[in-house]
């Protein structure tokens, strides 16, 4: 009897082992293979949220099919005590395994609102847009110039969600006084600046902060950014360039910027400047003038008068010859790429065309019946000649 009852407990043992096998196998499948999710969800993982809570809002989402072997597997993996808060973006089909992963990784939220802080040549915008999970695309909720127009309550709100993510983003050819201007109107920003940065060594880029950066630490960043940037084009420089210092390159580069918003155009601009220098020429470019005139500080906002033109400053390259004394702007990495490695061209003169690029030409003959051209179209459009 007893051989029959051990012969039993020991079948009924293989018969549990078995079971739990296959349990182990499917709970293992269901982990690693594609979950049930149909369309991208933005999915918010609280601040001090457990494991718990976690999974079975994964599953109120459809992100996931079972909560228990979510947990099972996070625990397992040693990844369930290290949850992040956030907005993290689940797409179609994503495992529980990269879901894991995913949540537990940290660092900036893939999905939820963000702030972009746009400082333009002419003005500071705030934007709060939020991603549409469907899309994969930011739709805009609100803009603003601050200062001058009323805060949206829909930016309040939003900034005061400690998942909200902030980007600062400088246009090119702004100028370093406008830099700093727009970052001491900036709210979610922290710090006194000591003083504007020389013209032409802030990069024109993206950059990601966090609400209460300093703001003295941001134009460090920039600046670092803008050497390195600087360094690495000099090195791989063309050969025969006038340049004695990457400084003059930069001066360059920040002429070229202000004179072309066209790429591709950059390169051929920068032909045109260097092709008047080696002919011993003035470079006789406006933007240099208008700097004179308004140091930086602000635009211009109207037409260059006849007596500006004639006027010396360190930066009328009407009348000193050479280049100007400093850059004139922050010029971005393509414009700095045309300083240092400009097209071949014959050119020497370029007029705008009417459409936002350039006609350019060999000869003074040429370039008068494009500025023709061109004044048709001023005249056309009722810009006022200034005298």
């Amino acid at each position: 009897m007893w051989r029959n009852i051990a012969s039993n407990a020991l079948t009924l043992f293989i018969v549990v082992l078995v079971l739990l096998s296959g349990l182990l196998t499917m709970g293992r499948k269901m982990y690693n293979d594609p979950g049930p999710l149909a369309q991208s969800v933005c999915f918010k993982v609280e601040r001090g949220a457990t494991l718990s809570a976690v999974s079975q809002g994964l599953a109120q989402a459809g992100a996931i099919s079972d909560a228990r072997i979510f947990r099972i597997g996070a625990n397992y993996s040693g990844q369930g005590d290290e949850l992040k808060f956030g907005s993290y973006l689940i797409r179609p089909g994503a495992s529980m395994v990269e879901i894991v992963s995913l949540v537990t990784t940290g660092g900036q939220s893939t999905c939820g609102q963000e702030v972009n802080y746009v400082i333009g040549v002419a003005s500071a915008q705030v934007t709060l847009q939020k991603l549409d999970p469907a899309t994969d695309r930011y739709v805009e909720v609100v803009k603003f110039a601050p200062g001058v127009d009323p805060v949206p309550v829909e930016y309040t709100e939003a900034a005061a969600d400690a998942d909200l993510r902030w980007r600062v983003t400088l246009a090119e050819g702004v100028t370093s006084w406008n830099v700093v201007e727009a970052l001491k109107a900036a709210d979610f920003l922290e710090g006194e600046i000591a003083e504007v940065p020389p013209e032409g060594t802030l990069a024109p880029e993206s950059y990601d902060v966090v609400k209460g950066a300093d703001r003295g630490e941001l134009l460090a960043q920039m600046a670092a950014r803008q050497t390195a940037t600087l360094a690495e084009l000099w090195a791989n420089r063309a050969e025969g360039l006038p340049y004695a210092t990457p400084q003059e390159a930069l001066i360059m580069a920040s002429i070229v910027e202000k004179e072309t918003g066209i790429a591709a155009e950059r390169r051929q601009v920068a032909s045109v400047f260097l092709n008047r220098l080696a002919q011993g020429m003035k470079l006789q470019t406006d933007p240099t003038v208008i700097y004179g005139v308004t140091k930086g500080q602000g635009i211009l906002g109207r037409g260059l008068r006849q007596s500006e033109l004639r006027r010396e400053t360190p930066w009328n390259t009407y009348v000193i010859d050479g280049l100007p004394a400093t850059p004139i702007a922050n010029p971005g990495r393509l414009s700095i790429e045309a300083a240092l490695n400009p097209d071949t061209t014959p050119y020497i003169f370029f007029v705008a065309d009417g459409t936002g690029g350039h006609a350019f030409a060999v000869t003074l003959e040429e370039h008068n019946i494009n500025v023709a051209r061109w004044r048709t179209i001023e005249a056309s459009q009722g810009v006022p000649v200034e005298e």
